[in-house]
């Protein structure tokens, strides 16, 4: 395997559903069991386990009973007492235990193989794996040369072909460090018995015009030829996971399409007009939304107050409450996002004002913040509860600002909230340690395409998948030079409607329509609007997910 390759778990879209749950089912939740790789001695000995978390996760779209266990603690016959059973090969060559190859060539229950060794199966005459199961694997193939400066990207097999759409895997090439960032290994196999094997989806290197299957199905037993945990993205075939699912637990949730529009950091220092401007839109059309409130407003270090700290109550902030009695007789429900969005009088990156920096994660050094624990984080979130309820109104769901906190805030979250509405940041330690030379710990960013029933830490999750409009500001704020135009989200929203209970669920900041900014925020706004509904998707509220 090339060793320019580093095949890490990228945080997926950190950027900062719903409609009919999912059908009903009529048969106990199913048992999952999630095997994964645990080598030893690398830096990047807990990858398996981060996989092992993101599935575990999508898992909780099906109510799944999952338990996560490494593949070398595997016991004889462990198959058989499940409905289901995946196994993660995440590290090239991982010696697997006799006990598990063996129930793997003979089990009838449900199991699904990812990526690597399955050489140790397949090659071992003793399985007659080709005869049982009706393909064949050929070995491997990554990338068709190493990048150069001339040739920066030879291709791979990176296009998965799913419901007449081409999912493109991540690539990128770091020339000045020579590294690859990109999963391109994938298992090549081929069909030799017609009758027991069929190709589900397909792959495509474009550079060499060569296809190969991409997932292999033999009754009940699953090959897919990558990790599609690695680099996710909102057109990545991680989404093609995210859809098979259905069909590797046999449970067939009914096709539909909700959409969802949040109004993003709200607070004290919103304007009326904006916020009117935006409800009135929206009710107009008869569109439920979300609106993200932060129920404490500071200016921790007085940034725009003279360098005088600058604190308001939600019982002070007349616009904002201004703005919620206004909003929510129109169809808007509110969102609790953080209780502050800051962190204390600090630049967690970038100002102290609530809003703009994090406030459950220290981003500076990238490690939980001095206080965390269960009681600060829940003592936090019961605060910003208290201002809310105190003024009348109800938060339907809690949404961690810029998405991460940390694992103990995230459980927190969990026993004080009934309904999160959010993306995620994972870790695999409650204290991660990102620095370690081996067995160092990793923090992976995942987003659904569908209601979550209950995650890693407990939370019950409506997604936020498609992203946020994004514009140069950079003549205001020289930090603010990304763009993401409407038709960036509404190409999200087209990938996401592959999956057959599929949501398509974004965000809009209320700021981008103020006069001195000169966008045509309001223009593009409606414009996805009208391409989104047109598009066949069914506009809910946060309350209406069941």
């Amino acid at each position: 395997m090339n060793k320019l390759i580093r095949s890490l778990v990228v945080l997926a879209w950190l950027l900062c559903l719903a409609g009919a749950p999912a059908q009903a089912q009529t048969a106990a939740p199913p048992k999952v069991l999630v095997l994964y790789d645990t080598p030893s001695g690398t830096a990047y000995d807990k990858i398996g386990f981060a996989y092992a978390i993101m599935l575990r996760n999508l898992l909780g779209h099906f109510d799944a009973q999952v338990s996560m266990t490494p593949v070398q603690q595997y016991q004889a016959g462990a198959i058989n007492g499940y409905d289901a059973t995946f196994y993660l090969g995440s590290a090239y060559d991982f010696q697997l235990p006799a006990a598990f190859l063996a129930d793997a060539s003979s089990t009838a229950k449900t199991l699904v193989w990812f990526k690597y060794n399955i050489w140790q199966l397949a090659w071992n005459g003793s399985y007659n794996f080709n005869a049982t199961r009706g393909f064949s694997f050929n070995g491997l193939r990554g990338m068709n040369a190493l990048p150069s400066a001339s040739n920066p990207s030879p291709g791979f097999f990176d296009t998965i072909q799913y419901k007449n759409k081409s999912f493109v895997k991540y690539y990128a090439w770091d020339s000045a460090h020579g590294v690859i960032d990109a999963d391109p290994d994938v298992g090549i196999t081929g069909i030799v018995d017609g009758t027991k094997a069929t190709t589900v989806v397909s792959m495509a290197d474009p550079k060499t015009g060569e296809t190969a299957p991409y997932v292999v199905r033999s009754g009940k037993f699953w090959y897919v030829a990558d990790m599609p945990l690695s680099f996710v993205g909102p057109r990545d075939r991680y989404l093609v996971l995210a859809d098979l699912l259905h069909d590797m637990l046999g449970i067939q949730h009914a096709e539909s399409h909700k959409a969802m529009v949040r109004l993003e950091d709200v607070s004290a220092w919103t304007t009326v007009s904006s916020m009117k401007t935006l409800t009135d839109y929206l009710s107009g059309q008869k569109i439920p939304f979300s609106i993200a409130t932060i129920p404490y407003f500071t200016d921790a270090l007085g940034i725009y107050n003279n360098g005088v700290t600058l604190n308001i109550p939600l019982s002070q902030a007349t616009n904002l409450k201004k703005e919620l009695n206004y909003a929510l007789p129109r169809g808007g429900e509110v969102v609790m996002h953080g209780y502050t969005h800051q962190y204390d009088h600090t630049r967690n990156p970038n100002t102290g004002i609530s809003g703009d920096d994090y406030e459950m994660w220290n981003i500076v050094t990238d490690s939980p913040v001095a206080e965390d624990s269960f009681a600060w984080a829940q003592g936090r979130m019961q605060a910003g509860l208290a201002q809310l309820h105190d003024n009348g109104y109800a938060p339907v769901a809690w949404e961690m600002p810029h998405y991460q906190g940390s694992a103990n805030a995230n459980r927190a979250a969990a026993q004080t909230f009934a309904t999160t509405y959010q993306r995620v940041v994972y870790y695999t330690a409650d204290q991660p340690n990102f620095n370690a030379a081996v067995a160092r710990d990793l923090e992976v960013g995942q987003f659904y395409p569908y209601t979550i029933g209950q995650d890693y830490y407990g939370q019950r999750i409506i997604p936020e998948n498609l992203g946020n409009f994004e514009y140069d500001l950079s003549a205001i704020d020289p930090t603010s030079n990304i763009v993401y135009t409407w038709q960036d989200i509404l190409t999200n929203a087209q990938y996401a409607m592959t999956v057959r209970d599929g949501y398509g669920s974004f965000f809009f900041h209320p700021f981008l329509l103020e006069p001195e900014y000169k966008l045509p925020a309001l223009a593009d706004l409606k414009s996805l609007v009208n391409a989104m509904t047109a598009m066949g998707y069914t506009w809910v509220s946060p309350s209406m997910v069941h």
